[in-house]
């Protein structure tokens, strides 16, 4: 019989390509269940939106009602909505991110304390663990967020946790590495640049550039999830996983590659160190390969063309994603 997966947040960047994967490798029917803010964007799955074993549930994780029927109907939930902009949660305040990113959390948590699944896959964040101490950052490395976004995820993170060690649910906690690929929101560094170089601006660097962290190509990341579910849960169970490549690369370096691959003369300004900033992340990569097999595949240069060739082919998707939000901020 074929699984069940809930995808949250399913209109999202990482969790639209998880589920275009999901429906292209496996025969799991998939639920996307999404509230459609600025993160959002229905155009992201537009493609498969008539698949036969896709269906979308227009809500927010904060429904406790909702969630609870949803939740009944499934096998698997990765858990994947979240308020994931690190500058808004610092010029704007944290509490949506607490409401989503925690409060909504528990909600989840215990709706699958009254109607058990098979697992609940929590994606959290490698921004959990602040700049590295040690590199390469394992598991067991210190949690020091330091944003308000990089807090709220390790409270949901812990939280999640916290249930497995109380309820002995079947809580999986991944902490993916900077993901990077098509359909990701301009606000992020590696999408900027790339829209940014071919429109012809300057390329926005916080600081000198030295910050580095390690780029994870979203196919690479939803193959690692795919694994997650396929394998053996008493392994899992109650486990924190890094999804990474063991490679960091700096942020000027990203803005040089950019222009070259875009074959762009734009020029690189530098701009006020953001606030918070997390000088190193690299993340290792033994424990998930070990538990599931699985080892990211794709290079830096290869998935930074891919995306290049993304951006370059869907200029209508980004402009108005960069117009509706320019047009919201008034």
């Amino acid at each position: 019989m074929s699984k069940r997966v809930l995808v949250t947040g399913g209109a999202g960047f990482i969790s639209s390509n998880f589920i275009r994967h999901l429906l292209a490798n496996t025969a799991y029917e998939v639920v996307s269940l999404d509230a459609l803010t600025y993160a959002g964007n229905l155009e992201n799955l537009a493609d498969v939106m008539g698949h036969e074993r896709l269906s979308f549930v227009h809500g927010d994780i904060r429904d406790a009602e909702l969630v609870a029927k949803v939740v009944a109907e499934v096998d698997v939930i990765v858990n994947a909505a979240a308020e994931s902009h690190v500058e808004k949660s610092i010029e704007e305040g944290a509490s949506e991110f607490v409401t989503t990113n925690v409060e909504g959390t528990q909600i989840l948590l215990d709706a699958i304390r009254r109607a058990p699944v098979e697992r609940f896959i929590l994606i959290s964040s490698s921004e959990v663990y602040g700049t590295a101490e040690c590199a390469p950052m394992d598991e067991e490395h210190p949690l020091n967020p330091r944003s308000p976004y990089a807090a709220t995820k390790a409270g949901g993170d812990r939280l999640a946790y916290s249930y497995f060690v109380t309820y002995g649910l079947p809580i999986v906690i991944v902490r993916p590495f900077n993901n990077y690929g098509p359909r990701q929101h301009p606000e992020k560094v590696i999408p900027r640049f790339i829209t940014q170089a071919l429109a012809g601006s300057p390329l926005t660097i916080h600081g000198d550039g030295h910050a580095s962290r390690d780029w994870l190509y979203v196919d690479d990341d939803a193959e690692a999830i795919e694994a997650i579910i396929a394998s053996d849960i008493d392994s899992l169970a109650g486990e924190v996983v890094n999804v990474a490549t063991g490679i960091d690369i700096s942020v000027a370096d990203v803005a040089d590659a950019v222009l070259a691959v875009t074959d762009s003369s734009s020029a690189r300004v530098h701009v006020a160190e953001r606030l918070g900033q997390v000088d190193r992340h690299i993340g290792s990569t033994g424990k998930l390969e070990r538990l599931t097999g699985f080892r990211a595949r794709t290079s830096f240069e290869q998935g930074l063309e891919r995306t290049v060739a993304w951006y370059r082919e869907n200029e209508t998707w980004w402009k108005t994603v960069l117009e509706r939000d320019r047009v919201s901020s008034f």
